[in-house]
């Protein structure tokens, strides 16, 4: 059994208990729940790092091929405007041209070729990179599955635990238990935010018109806000073009970290936002811990946290960036250590 798990279980059972013949099914039931967890663990990790690296390759490799079409391209002109400057007479071509017209038309054709032959080898990548992302999102959906299975039966069989043995376990045995769910729940929201992070490209990608204000407003409603913290929406925030998805997790997930790092007696948040030309640009503001300039990158990787939050999974902020640059903006923050951040970042209008 997990050590960890087996030392905390077995420190608070009396003597009766321990050699109760039900609880050692527990035991063993649990003990099967953590075969093989974290090196599940690991291969969905390793699955995301194997996907992005594998477009970003792929990006490098179709960026290469269309500079080398537009030397040819080039070439190409090249020739044509050279055939400009020479004169053709009694059948000879003058300057001392090294190409006969055989051979210049030969260069153009096997140039011709060359272009065919690029494009197709762009087209079998783009399709055989489809196929494994496809591939790879099957799997990510797959091991998540693996990974729930144990976490529930962990979880459930700590309720019964919790309801038939809770007062043989002492105040300090129960407290350890509703741990060991806490974690469960943890780690299943943690699995829940690795398939959203791997799945935000993916799927339907039909844009229509989203009231980002009244969306605003209905996370606002369903979303827990403790009493000593206000919430005001500044400005009439637009209505853009995007999927409710989405845009419904972006600012859920802003504002939701905005009131978990508020530890202010009185604390703030404010979201408006401000037209551009071209965009709209959208602000949270906070008035809470702060964030040190070193982090302001390192926040929005996945799986980095700044501090040891239980309730925190580390890809949240991963989650936003990589949803606002599905939709072509950017994202970046202000902060002042000890008085609060501003999260700002655009949408296309």
């Amino acid at each position: 059994m997990n050590s960890l798990l087996k030392r905390q279980i077995r420190k608070f059972l009396t003597p009766e208990l321990a050699e109760n013949k039900e609880l050692e099914k527990f035991l063993l039931a649990v003990d099967k729940s953590y075969d093989n967890f974290d090196e599940q663990s690991m291969m969905i990790q390793r699955a995301m790092k194997l996907s992005s690296e594998e477009l970003y390759h792929a990006n490098n490799q179709l960026r290469k091929e269309s500079q080398a079409q537009k030397q040819v391209i080039e070439q190409l002109r090249n020739i044509i405007n050279t055939l400009k400057l020479f004169e053709l007479s009694s059948g000879e071509i003058t300057d001392n041209l090294e190409l006969d017209g055989s051979k210049l038309a030969d260069y153009v054709n096997n140039q011709a070729k060359e272009i065919v032959t690029i494009n197709k080898h762009r087209d079998d990548l783009l399709k055989n990179l489809e196929k494994q992302n496809e591939a790879l999102s099957d799997y990510a959906h797959m091991v998540s599955h693996d990974l729930k299975s144990p976490l529930r039966s962990i979880d459930v069989l700590s309720l019964w635990l919790l309801e038939d043995f809770g007062e043989k376990l002492g105040e300090e045995g129960v407290r350890n238990l509703e741990l060991i769910r806490n974690n469960v729940q943890k780690m299943e929201d943690l699995i829940i935010g690795i398939l959203d992070y791997s799945t935000i490209d993916k799927g339907d990608t039909d844009f229509y018109d989203v009231d980002i204000d009244f969306k605003v407003k209905d996370i606002l409603k369903t979303t827990y806000i403790p009493e000593h913290i206000e919430v005001n929406i500044l400005d009439k925030l637009p209505v853009i073009k995007g999927d409710k998805l989405r845009l419904s997790q972006l600012f859920q997930n802003l504002i939701g970290n905005a009131i978990k790092y508020n530890d202010k007696e009185k604390g703030i948040i404010n979201i408006g936002v401000t037209p551009k030309r071209k965009y709209w640009e959208f602000y949270i503001q906070d008035n809470g811990k702060g964030i040190e300039e070193q982090y302001f990158k390192k926040i929005f990787k996945t799986f980095e946290k700044l501090e040891n939050n239980p309730n925190s999974t580390g890809i949240g902020l991963a989650i936003v960036k990589k949803i606002i640059e599905f939709y072509k903006g950017k994202i970046w923050l202000t902060s002042e250590i000890g008085k609060g951040t501003t999260f700002y970042f655009t949408l296309k209008k």
